[in-house]
Order: structure tokens, then sequence, then C-alpha cells
């Protein structure tokens, strides 16, 4: 039985799922089987994968679904995998020859230890080539409070003890979004250790417009699990207050999206309402919207002048021409 087995979703990734594939069996670390789940790909997603399972069948293992998503397909690779340690690779990402071997080191010298959180450098966007978070990372380890205060505490490329898996059970299927946040937290809550290694020991692939693209349904998947999680914290702890202040957070930052949406789409009852609701919670994000808005596409700030009563209201403060 291997030691590691690293869970690899798979949805219409034909271009990239044999790179992310290599780079798992160039591994070090070689006590590896890697589980790859193509989840309903309508592209050559499985064909690929089988293709490379043959050349390697003692070590890659495929499985073939309809659409669950990212958590339904980590569910299934659990369900495949044999390995006493689980490690998350996303079929567009890469791991450098070393990332395992680094990571097992960490968690072996430490039972407490039951997740190592990684570190990877941007690979295509503004911030190619840089690390996606400091490779001096003065962060605390994380722990569930850190976690809460900070969602991005836990990096995607994480290896973690299957003992998670038995004692808080896999990903939540209801999440089509964050969750593996989700799953990092129940874990804290569960009372398991994690340590960071900061050195960026991967390829974290960013799209073109993927950020900006799937704004709103982060933010709404984020709220999500502040909201599942509140319940669960011990009332009237750090915990809880932190996950209050976060919900506080990004319901806020949901309605900036709104303005921002409606004003784009010069949908003036829509941004009329959102402003006023983002001038109830608070004015200075108002003012900072506005402010964005204007930057970057004046026109449509001069047309939210004349159509919103709300953003009117600012006109003594900030100028829209």
């Amino acid at each position: 039985m291997p030691t590691v087995s690293v869970l690899m979703p798979a949805f219409n990734v034909e271009p990239y799922l044999a790179e992310s594939v290599e780079s798992v069996l160039a591994q070090t670390y070689r006590d590896v089987e890697l589980v790859i789940v193509d989840d309903g790909s309508t592209d050559g997603t499985l064909a690929v994968a089988r293709r490379l399972r043959a050349a390697h069948p003692e070590r890659i293992v495929v499985v073939s679904q309809a659409n669950r998503g990212l958590a339904g397909a980590r569910n299934t690779a659990i369900a495949a995998s044999r390995g006493r340690v689980l490690a998350l690779l996303d079929s567009d990402d890469v791991w450098m020859p070393t990332f395992l071997e680094e990571q097992m080191r960490i968690l072996e010298t430490d039972p407490a230890i039951a997740i190592v959180t990684g570190n990877a450098l941007n690979r295509g966007g503004p911030n190619d080539g840089s690390p996606v978070h400091p490779v001096d990372d003065h962060r605390p380890p994380p722990n569930l409070l850190e976690i809460l205060r900070d969602e991005t505490a836990v990096f995607i490329m994480s290896v973690f003890r299957r003992e998670v898996v038995a004692r808080i059970g896999g990903f939540d299927e209801r999440f089509r979004t964050n969750e593996d946040y989700d799953f990092w937290i129940r874990a804290g809550l569960a009372g398991f250790g994690f340590a960071r290694n900061s050195w960026p020991l991967g390829l974290y692939r960013r799209h073109p417009n993927s950020l900006s693209a799937s704004e709103q349904r982060m933010v709404a998947g984020i709220l999500r699990v502040y909201r599942k999680t509140w319940p669960r914290c011990p009332p009237g702890s750090p915990e809880q207050a932190a996950c209050e202040q976060q919900i506080v957070r990004f319901e806020i930052e949901a309605l900036r999206i709104n303005v921002r949406a409606a004003l784009r789409g010069h949908d003036a009852t829509s941004a009329s309402r959102a402003i006023g609701e983002l001038w109830r919670r608070d004015r200075r994000l108002v003012l900072a919207v506005a402010a964005a808005v204007i930057g970057v596409a004046p026109g449509v700030a001069l047309w939210a002048y004349r159509v919103c009563g709300p953003l009117r209201a600012l006109s003594s403060r900030v100028r829209l021409t």
C-alpha cells in the first residue's frame, strides 16, 4: 500500500492534465499513488487520463463519474485511494520534484501535525512568477482562530493524514466553491494540528479573468462557509467573534460587487438599492466604491450620478468628471 495518495479532480483540463500527472510521477518521494477522477469532462480529459494510466498502471488509478464538482470528485478520489497520507493537487497545477519529500519531512517529524500546507509560484496572470504567499511568511501557524481570521491561511497544495477524513468526513458536496476552506475549518474545529511550509514548491495556474469571472460566486461561497461554521464555535469564543467579523466583512464585499455589476450593466434600480444598502452598512465603503468606479469608468460613474439617488449624496465629496 502506498504511503501517499494524490487526489486529482479533473474537469475539462485536456491541455494541462499530462503535465500535472508527470509532476507527480517525477517526485523524489516515490511511495505514491495518483488517483485521477474525471468529473464528467466533455473534452479529451478522460482519454488523456486513460493513456497515462496505461503507461503507469502500477501508479495511477483513473475513475470516471458524472459531474459532482470539486468536493464530489475529491470524495471519490478519497474512496478509491489507499494511502495513509492524502495530498491535494488540482489537474492544471504542477508540483516541483521535491514537493512531497519536503512536506512529508515536516509531517513525519511531529505526530501532533496532521496537515501541512504549502506554497507555490503563480503561473500566468499579472503576478506570474511571484509566490502566491510570501516566502518569508510571518503569519502565525494555522490554527482554527487564524484560519477563521485569514481565509488564505491554508493553501490548496496541502497534505494531510487520513485520520482527518476518518474523523470529520470528506469535502462538503453542498459547496461548489470554498469546499477546501470548509474542510480546513472543520479540521481545526476537530483539534487537528497544522504546519506551514512557505517555500514555493509548486506552480499555481492563474487562468485569464478567472478572478473577476467568479468573484460573486466565491464571495457567496465563503459566506456560506462562515454561516455554517458560526453555530459550531463555542458561544462567546474568539473563534465565534472572528466568524461574525468575517460574515460582516463578506456581506459588505458582496454588496460592493453588486454595486459594481449594477453600474456596469446600467441597472439603475439594482444599483440604487445596492448603494443604499452599502450606505446603511458602511458609508466609507460607498465612497471607496464610487472612487473605484470613477477610476475605471468615468462615463458609468456620471450615469450613476444622474440616476442613483444615494450616489448623488456623494457629489460634495467625490468629483464625478
